[in-house]
């Protein structure tokens, strides 16, 4: 099968590499669509993990085979699989720190070598704690580039549960890709006024569209300054911070209120380093918080939100590009343009 293969130095080739072998309890996935993700990009560019490694973690496909004692799927189901299940029994899940758990930490869907995810590939090996609790059926009508979208939604929905946005309040989101967008969208059923940035203005206009009521550029106005001439002089109940650049933690405390809350999603490379004045969060009582990863608990309902339509998530695919352009996918998310958001693989293609 054909695979993008990063092989280090920031190096991604497409080669040919064996189909996997699957076991039991096990399935295989012909892989139909895999959405480009920055956590994959900063493990590429940034040379974070060692190679050689088949990365891709947003995949959706058909069971092309399964092993012994599977009975929940067959050949020919329609499927999104996640690459992280935890436990469920251990210290950090009984509290629900899901992410942190040893087995969820374990990546369980693979294309060879160290397992990394491999949804840039014709087909992957899903393990059996996977299988068990990992993978939602696609329904009949649902496309599999919109299905991809389920793994992502579900991270900002763990987020966004975390965070509690309340009716009324003032919610600051910055950076409106495709991560930003799904936190807009999200917040917006909450009932909470909403503030994003972002640079590019095809960007703010679609936020416009998913319940943003104010889409601002960082770079054209003084964006603390205007949401604390909205709210009274006070700041942003809370503060979403769903980009990483130099700075926007900075901005992120400055346009924030007293005894606000401030989560941290973008920040996932241990190479980033924030500063922060300890007056700002101790003085001003504000509450500085990360999220990361997916929650098994809100796996089905991040799944409903994508397949039913209520989320206009599918608006957020620009571009679909076949295995032998990956290069030009990850240029595109790297160095987004007016029309690019987020881009899908389609492993299957030709051209």
């Amino acid at each position: 099968m054909q695979a993008a293969v990063y092989r280090g130095r920031s190096v991604v080739s497409v080669e040919e590499v064996p189909t996997p072998e699957i076991g039991p309890g096990e399935i295989l996935i012909r892989v139909e669509a895999c959405g480009i993700c920055h956590t994959d990009l900063k493990k590429i560019e940034y040379n974070l993990l060692e190679p050689p490694r088949i990365y891709g973690h947003e995949t959706a496909g058909v069971v092309a085979a399964v092993g012994a004692r599977v009975t929940r799927f067959r050949a020919g189901d329609r499927v999104v699989a996640f690459h992280h299940i935890p436990c469920q029994a251990c210290f950090y899940c009984r509290r629900k720190n899901y992410a942190q758990c040893a087995v969820y930490k374990k990546v369980g869907i693979t294309a060879g070598f160290e397992p990394a995810g491999g949804g840039f590939a014709q087909y992957v090996r899903v393990m059996d704690w996977i299988v068990e609790r990992g993978v939602e059926k696609i329904p009949d009508g649902v496309s599999f580039e919109r299905a991809t979208l389920v793994e992502p939604l579900n991270t900002c929905l763990k987020a966004v549960t975390q965070c509690d946005p309340r009716p009324e309040e003032f919610v600051a989101i910055l950076g409106q890709g495709p991560i930003g967008l799904m936190f807009t969208m999200l917040t917006h059923r909450t009932g909470a006024r909403i503030a994003v940035t972002d640079t590019i203005g095809e960007r703010r206009e679609i936020a416009a569209r998913c319940g943003a009521e104010f889409a601002w550029d960082p770079g054209a106005l003084d964006v603390a300054a205007e949401i604390k001439r909205r709210t009274g002089g006070r700041g942003a109940d809370l503060v979403i911070v769903a980009a990483s650049v130099a700075g926007i933690v900075d901005q992120a405390i400055a346009c924030s209120r007293p005894g606000s809350r401030i989560l941290l999603f973008a920040q996932t490379s241990a190479t980033e380093r924030i500063e922060a004045s300890g007056a700002d969060i101790c003085v001003g009582e504000r509450t500085l918080f990360g999220c990361y990863s997916a929650s098994v608990e809100l796996q089905s309902e991040s799944a409903h939100l994508v397949f039913g339509g209520e989320l206009p998530v599918e608006e957020l695919i620009s571009h679909r590009l076949p295995l032998v352009k990956i290069r030009s996918g990850f240029d595109l998310a790297l160095h987004p343009g007016p029309k690019s958001l987020k881009i899908i693989v389609q492993p299957q293609r030709c051209s």
